[in-house]
């Protein structure tokens, strides 16, 4: 009798848990943000599981570095492959943790890291971590890049169940939300952002004394797990400081990376001193008065560290590949078709409004 109840219960059971399932999937679908049209760098982490190319180079930061290298370019002069996994005030451990995840996909013959989120030693903001790890497939490494991002009032279940965090985004659904519910926009190139506006340097307050210039031990453990890391897997560490004028980076920390490359054998540029020698002009090259590149600054800073990648390593030319020329043809047209729409919104209304 057990046994026949139980034949009779069990289709309608499971049956009851598949539609939970898929209603559930569904609104974690569509109450998650969908970083389209607000704040789209919250989109660039998930955009790397649709390449169909492996990547020699790997830029890993904040940024500083999804701002200011153009992978097309790098392509187009030296026909290096290149990828950035950047995200907004990406932490030094969640950079160490997105160099994990992308050698579980392929393994680079060079991972740049830029060092400017050393000033940071402990999670920051729940806003930018959503931005970097929600994205992220889930695997041991999102768990443990979880585990060192999460601030005082965060739990690991709201990671992993993202319902839970955003079931109560009931009153902020938008059209954007039903429209990009199952598939998103491409909006980076190679994890480039692209701006191609101009905003002329400002002037900015002096840089606070500090009472201590030690970068944090925390922040520089994870330095030293992703030297290690790439020391096994035969990869090249550079370190590189992207030019900027805001924030500040100190001379004291600096020093300290001066010293930690000449400790470990590794190469450090600081690109914001050497800014002139690269050819940066922050009256035209860079489009929030001094923060980040555009279009032509990135330009500029890709074609010269391009000539050091190239002269340095081992790299393939891409360019004489047909699998990679007809890729590249691709990113390149959209490359190009983004320049222009962004120009003419510049021509039309004076600003930049729909990138």
């Amino acid at each position: 009798m057990k046994t026949k109840h139980f034949q009779i219960w069990f289709p309608k059971i499971a049956l009851f848990l598949a539609a939970l399932f898929i209603t559930l999937f569904f609104l974690q679908r569509l109450l998650m943000p969908k970083y389209m049209s607000d704040i789209v760098e919250g989109a660039l982490t998930a955009e790397y599981y649709e390449e169909t190319t492996d990547h020699e180079v790997l830029f890993v930061g904040d940024c500083e570095v999804y701002e200011n290298f153009s992978p097309i370019t790098l392509y187009q002069e030296y026909g290096i492959s290149s990828y950035i996994r950047g995200s907004a005030q990406q932490l030094a451990w969640q950079s160490y943790y997105m160099l994990e995840d992308t050698l579980r996909y392929e393994t680079p013959k060079v991972v740049v890291f830029n060092v400017l989120a050393l000033k940071y030693d402990e999670p920051q903001s729940e806003a930018y971590n959503r931005m970097t790890i929600d994205g992220m497939k889930l695997s041991k490494t999102k768990l443990d890049a979880i585990e060192a991002s999460m601030t005082d009032r965060e739990n690991m279940l709201d990671y992993i169940f993202p319902i839970l965090r955003y079931h109560s985004r009931w009153s902020e659904l938008s059209a954007e939300d039903f429209r990009y519910l199952f598939s998103k926009d491409k909006i980076s190139h190679n994890g480039y952002y692209m701006r191609v506006d101009v905003r002329p340097a400002e002037g900015f307050p002096e840089p606070d004394i500090l009472a201590d210039y030690t970068l944090g031990s925390y922040a520089m453990g994870y330095l030293d797990k992703m030297r290690k890391l790439c020391e096994d897997k035969g990869i090249a560490l550079v370190l590189v400081k992207s030019p900027s004028l805001f924030p500040h980076w100190y001379d004291e920390w600096d020093e300290q990376i001066v010293a930690y490359a000449e400790q470990h054998g590794l190469n450090y540029f600081n690109y914001e001193k050497l800014a002139k020698t690269v050819g940066i002009d922050y009256n035209t090259d860079t489009y929030d008065a001094g923060l980040h590149m555009n279009l032509a600054g990135a330009e500029k800073l890709s074609s010269y560290f391009g000539k050091y990648l190239k002269e340095n390593y081992e790299l393939i030319d891409y360019r004489y590949d047909p699998d990679y020329q007809s890729a590249y043809a691709k990113k390149i047209r959209f490359y190009e078709e983004m320049e222009a729409a962004q120009r003419q919104e510049l021509a039309e209304y004076g600003e930049i409004r729909s990138f």
